[in-house]
């Protein structure tokens, strides 16, 4: 039987950050609660039809394409203490891949 699509989808976010899939994510599997098996991130994979905050990364997308920057949507709730950045998976990956775990 084949993989569910959003098993699959866990699947290829946790190849992508160096990590496994938690096959009792939401149960207490002993790793983490979260959909992915990583020593530093707590990382939860949402598949749906649409996300409404997608089209405005597009929309950011395709602006930030026109002046050969790099996209960034920051979301915040007015009274809010924490602010979001919304990037894509390659900056993302590169970020990951070159922080300060890798520095000597």
């Amino acid at each position: 039987m084949a993989d569910k699509a959003w098993k699959r989808a866990e699947r290829a976010v946790a190849k992508k950050v160096g990590g496994s899939r938690n096959p009792l994510s939401g149960r207490a599997g002993g790793h983490t609660r979260g959909d992915v098996i990583h020593p530093d991130l707590y990382v939860e994979v949402k598949q749906r039809a649409r996300f409404s905050v997608l089209s405005l990364m597009r929309d950011t997308e395709d602006k930030a394409r026109k002046e050969g920057k790099k996209p960034v949507v920051v979301l915040h709730e007015r009274r809010a203490r924490t602010r979001y950045y919304l990037i894509p998976e390659k900056m993302f990956l590169e970020l990951l891949n070159h922080g300060p775990q890798n520095e000597p």
